[in-house]
């Protein structure tokens, strides 16, 4: 009992820390990652790094590739760029190995203590999320400390010893064994990470072999393809795709690894004995027991050059995979796409990089809303207004209560998890935005119902009166693009830029009033003329209210 009681509570305790310090690095690190993430382009090398760097920062590789599937689904990445990023996943989750090499061991606990100080005490979130990395840190530690005790107590214990011994990579088929071992323990525990602490602990304190560690690593790397696997159920095609790389990618390089692995033991051997004076098999006593300090700096060389190898290999045959790929699962008939917008679900355990698609959709709501200010001056200015253009603006503005509607969701769901502040700001910005361009598309398409319900009871704007609604039309439209454009590039004084130019417009709607109610006073406009100018100058105004509500909301105004 007591050996479950300890494996188990270490295990936890590992795991959480595991997940502080992913959580922590991403909030820190949440602008570089999304910058990131949005600079991979075509080429396979430059594809790779970025997935190494993203793992290295998110601390996983499941993490990675899930939100690689999410992209691919949503169309914001290529298969292409998707495969060179999952290459390069696989190279940065063995971070975490090289993590553990530290001598900090039973630092964890102090580190623990002190930065969870830090993380209650401190009024600045920067400082706070620090912390919290560190904390996760000082877990990882100490629950490596209380599983490696735990390892302890099966050497006490012949029976326990005697049992793992039946696992010992020392032929073709004892490797096989190991690796199949560690394949489904990972795909037990969901977590390669949760796996390589229990390979670890047991290998550090000589309940199994080192070879038997390295074949373990070497089934942990299938292991933890189940979860973008999973993560592609309902997707579309290439994400499917991308997923199936990644079984692919890792089953083929265990394959050619386990063929040579005496070799390539031998050569983990030499490479630690030659550059870092190590030898794998030496013996330390601590407390009486029998430790083998060398084998945590083994297993993690054993896991990075595993997969830097592999990535050697693939990286020239990847077109050749991405061509078969395609053939082995081909692309469906219609077009794969369930929502109007590239949200995707799978990116709610990355709040930044969530933050990030929701504010791309809101840049399509802006340009959604551009547009239909163009095709209202083109419709009103028409003798016979185009019934294919007039169609195209009522769907555009259906489409964006649709584009409101996801947007919503998506970060209701995305604020009822655990969010840092700044993301938890931006999200509620992004809300208030996303309901002030469905806004601005209703008056838009109310101010094209006046000019056709004119035109059907056989009326229309006067000249005059058209040229001051297309000269209004085009400053609001320029207004829009600016606040767009400052959207894009988090320009947060636009309110102040704009300032100026809305006072002007809402001067010139007052002189267009005034101009119009002298005419009506001469009795030269028609009843229905003057209801629905009247409303379309009422419209305008609300245009200008709803556009200095989103550069509110970008200047971060509250």
């Amino acid at each position: 009992m007591q050996l479950v009681f300890e494996l188990v509570g270490g295990l936890g305790i590992f795991l959480l820390g595991m997940k502080n310090m992913s959580d922590g690095m991403q909030t820190v690190a949440g602008s570089s990652l999304r910058r990131l993430i949005s600079t991979v382009t075509g080429n396979r090398l430059f594809a790779i790094i970025v997935g190494v760097l993203v793992t290295c920062v998110v601390q996983s590789s499941s993490i990675t590739t899930v939100m690689v599937v999410g992209f691919v689904n949503s169309g914001v990445m290529s298969l292409m760029q998707a495969v060179g990023v999952i290459m390069g996943a696989n190279i940065g989750t063995t971070i975490t190995g090289w993590i553990l090499v530290l001598k900090i061991g039973k630092y964890g606990l102090p580190m623990l203590g002190a930065a969870a100080f830090v993380f209650l005490f401190s009024r600045s979130d920067r400082w706070r999320y620090w912390a919290m990395a560190f904390m996760g840190i000082g877990m990882v530690f100490f629950g490596l400390e209380i599983m490696k005790d735990a390892c302890t107590i099966i050497k006490e214990n012949p029976g326990f010893e005697d049992w793992f011994h039946t696992f010992q990579a020392d032929s073709y088929f004892g490797v096989l064994k190991c690796a199949m071992v560690g394949c489904l323990l990972t795909t037990l525990v969901q977590s390669s990470s949760a796996t390589l602490g229990i390979t670890i602990s047991l290998a550090s304190q000589g309940v199994i072999s080192y070879e038997t560690a390295a074949a373990l690593i070497l089934g942990e790397n299938i292991g933890t393809t189940i979860t973008a696997l999973l993560a592609s159920l309902g997707t579309t095609t290439n994400a499917r795709r991308a997923a199936y790389y990644h079984v692919v990618f890792n089953i083929l390089g265990v394959f050619w690894i386990t063929l040579i692995f005496a070799w390539y033991i031998e050569f983990i051997q030499w490479l630690l004995q030659t550059f870092l004076h190590m030898d794998v098999n030496a013996v330390t006593m601590v407390d009486g027991q029998a430790t083998y300090p060398n084998t945590t700096p083994a297993i993690a060389a054993t896991h990075s050059i595993f997969n830097i190898a592999n990535t050697l290999l693939f990286f020239p045959f990847v077109p050749m995979i991405v061509r078969l790929l395609e053939k082995w699962v081909p692309s469906k008939d219609f077009k794969e796409k369930p929502h109007l917008t590239d949200l995707d679900m799978r990116m709610l355990d990355t709040p930044t990089i969530a933050i990030e698609q929701s504010r791309v959709e809101l840049e399509r709501m802006g340009n959604g809303c551009e547009k239909m200010l163009g095709w209202l001056i083109e419709l009103r200015e028409q003798d016979d207004p185009d019934k294919q253009l007039a169609n195209r603006l009522k769907r555009r503005e259906q489409v964006l209560d649709s584009i409101q509607d996801e947007i919503a969701v998506f970060i209701t769901n995305l604020l009822s998890g655990n969010v840092p502040h700044s993301v938890a700001d931006e999200a509620r910005r992004q809300l208030r935005m996303a309901d002030e361009f469905e806004s601005l598309s209703d008056y838009v398409a109310d101010l094209d119902k006046f000019d056709r319900k004119l035109r059907r009871d056989g009326h229309r704007f006067s000249p005059e009166q058209r040229n001051g609604l297309r000269d209004l039309n085009h400053e609001v439209l320029q207004q829009l693009v600016s606040i767009n454009s400052a959207l894009k590039q988090g320009n947060k004084n636009i309110l102040v830029e704009t300032a100026p130019a809305d006072k002007r417009m809402r001067n010139h709607i007052k002189r267009l009033r005034g101009k119009h109610l002298d005419a009506l006073s001469n009795g030269d406009v028609p009843p229905l003329v003057n209801v629905a100018y009247l409303a379309s100058l009422n419209a305008y105004t609300r245009l200008l209210d709803h556009v200095q509500n989103i550069a509110e909301a970008v200047s971060g105004v509250k």
